[in-house]
Formats: structure tokens, sequence, C-alpha cells
């Protein structure tokens, strides 16, 4: 039981100091007082407040160390490994925003919503906001398991719930760029012309075409090793294949189209890569190409999505197209359904033999 303590006042006025004290093995665990103006005022508080006491984990809560949104997410990207550029990129941006100086006890699914309307109004696009608050979900799910930080997980699914019911968040639409051969052309053109100009730096013609005949990601491009290739059976090895749920050891051996090998074998063995630059290096290239070019509005992934749907294209089946892109659920094929056969538009395509060279 709590104990009241009578005291007068310079005022002389009497206050009445309630207090609680806990004990474990002897040895004082929770200590708690609160001054009231009446003597029932500070019996009801002690009631009160010992019933909360009594709860199950109450005092190891309550006894936690305050910690802000920033501090959890500072220990998920230290500790949680292969968290992946984008998301990190994700979470260390959240840091600038005011709900991440709040103290993780005190947020609600009201602070989580007001964040994400905060981003809305500075101009990004539902499917963004949802990015950023799956993102920060994974910071909630995990907090109190691993850390013992009272983030609180349902007020985050409710929150994701309201706001998705609002479309203030919504899931990354499909994209559907696909670059022309016109734009093909004159991207090949600009990095062949390049290469002539300085021989040291990256071959991105060669990376571009292979990017479109082999269906491969830019971070797959540039992580494929010679010892990954089984020329034979025209096939390689790719590691850590993107997936969902599973960030390492998703190695997957996908069919290469002889268009990919021809480029393939005609790299030299000078690294244990085939393509043995950065992804950064990559991606900058080819979108100051795009921008010295004027050419709207494509992304290095739309080189995948013009090599799957070359394939349909060709009349490849949901299975043998899969056998290629590396998709394990053919569900994800299903957008392609609606491709018809008519052949292989890239059939004779100049800048082929180019990347063979």
């Amino acid at each position: 039981m709590g104990t009241i303590s009578a005291r007068k006042r310079q005022d002389g006025s009497t206050g009445y100091t309630a207090q609680i004290l806990r004990k474990k093995g002897g040895a004082i665990v929770w200590r708690e007082a609160k001054t009231f103006d009446t003597k029932r005022e500070a019996e009801a508080w002690i009631r009160f407040r010992e019933s909360e006491l009594d709860q199950p984990g109450a005092i190891e809560r309550a006894s936690a160390k305050s910690s802000t949104l920033a501090d959890v997410i500072d220990l998920y990207t230290k500790e949680k490994k292969d968290i992946g550029r984008t998301k990190e990129q994700c979470l260390r941006s959240i840091k600038g925003y005011a709900i991440a100086s709040m103290d993780c006890a005190a947020i609600k699914a009201s602070d989580i919503s007001a964040f994400a309307r905060e981003l809305l109004s500075g101009g990004r696009k539902p499917q963004t906001v949802g990015n950023y608050i799956s993102h920060l979900s994974a910071v909630f799910k995990d907090a109190r398991a691993l850390w013992s930080i009272p983030l609180d997980d349902q007020a985050m699914r409710n929150a994701q719930a309201a706001l998705s019911r609002q479309e203030t968040i919504s899931k990354s639409a499909k994209r559907d760029r696909r670059p022309t051969l016109p734009e093909l052309d004159k991207i090949m053109q600009h990095f062949v012309d390049r290469q002539a100009r300085a021989p040291q730096s990256s071959p991105m013609h060669k990376i571009v075409a292979f990017a479109t005949y082999s269906t491969r990601r830019q971070e797959e491009v540039v992580r494929i090793r010679w010892d990954d290739l089984d020329e034979p059976h025209s096939r390689i090895l790719v590691r850590d294949m993107k997936h969902p749920g599973q960030k390492k050891g998703n190695d997957v051996w996908v069919e290469l189209p002889p268009e990919a090998l021809r480029i393939i074998k005609a790299m030299p063995r000078k690294s244990e890569r085939i393509f043995p630059y950065s992804v950064d290096a990559v991606s900058a290239a080819f979108t100051r190409a795009c921008q010295f070019l004027e050419i709207d509005d494509l992304h290095f992934h739309d080189l995948r999505h013009e090599g799957v749907s070359r394939l349909f294209e060709m009349g490849r089946t949901i299975p043998l197209a899969a056998s290629v892109s590396g998709h394990r659920s053919w569900n994800s094929l299903q957008r392609y359904s609606h491709l018809r056969e008519v052949g292989d538009k890239f059939a004779g395509w100049k800048w082929l033999e180019e990347a063979c060279q």
C-alpha cells in the first residue's frame, strides 16, 4: 500500500504527498510520489496508480528508459542486416520530421496519420507515402520484442487501415513504361560515342543491351560473376535475387537468351565479376543519358519490363518467361498475358552486334 504524508505549505495550506514504493527481492524497483490538495485525492490516486502497476510488465515499462522514434530508427538501421538502400534512405529521411522527436510511448495512431498527411501535403504521391509508412511499420513491429521499447504496433496497423481508406496511402502502381526502339537507338548511340571518347568508362551500351535481353535488374547485372556462368547450358546463377521476405541466400538459376550469352562472352575477363561496376555508377550514367537525350520518364528498370514483354511477344508461355526472368510466382507475370505474339521487334537490331564486339 502507498503512504500519505501531510505537510504545511508556505501559504498555510496543507499538501498531501502520496508515495508508492515497490520492492523485489528486498531491493526498491519503483518509487513514485505526487502531491495533492486533499487527502481524498491522494488516496484515489494511490488506488488508481497501484492498480496500473499491478498489471503484468507495468513496472518494467514504466522503468524503461525514454526513447524517441529517431533513437529506435538508429537502432533498427544499425542492427538490421541487409536493410536495403531504399529503405535505409527512407528511414533516415523520416528522422527529419517532428514525429521522430516524439517519445515512443506517446506515439498514437493519430500521430502516424498526421505524419502521413504531412508527407502527402509536401507533394508526395499516395504510393510514395505508403512506402514511407510501410518502412516505418517494420520498426514498430520489432521495437518492443528486440529492445523493450514501447512502440505500439497496433497503433501503426490502425493508422495504416485508416490511411488506406482515406486514400492517403496506396500501393505502388504497376509501371508500364517501355522504351521505344528509337529511344533505345539514341541511348545506344550515346553510349557507343562515349566509349569511343573515353575507352576506360563503363561499357554502358553492353550493360543496357544485356539488361534488356537478360531481363536482369541493375543490381543483379553488376553482381553476377564468371563463376556463376554455366555456358554449356546457357544459364547463370543470380545470387540474392530480390525477394520480399528473403534478402540473402535467394540464389536462382535463370536461363540466358542467346543474345545475352553473346554479350557476356564478349566481356573481358579482368575481374571475378562479369560487369565489374557499381550500381550507383550504372544508374547515374543511365539517368544522365536520358536527361541529355531528353527522353522523359525512362528508368533503367524499364529495360527489364521491356525484356519480359519481348519474351511474351515472341510467344513464350508464362513458365518459359519465368525461367528467364526468375519470377517465383507466375501470378506476377499475369500482367503480360494481354500481349499478343508479334515476333521479335529486336530482330536484326544493329546494336546487338555493337554490344558483342
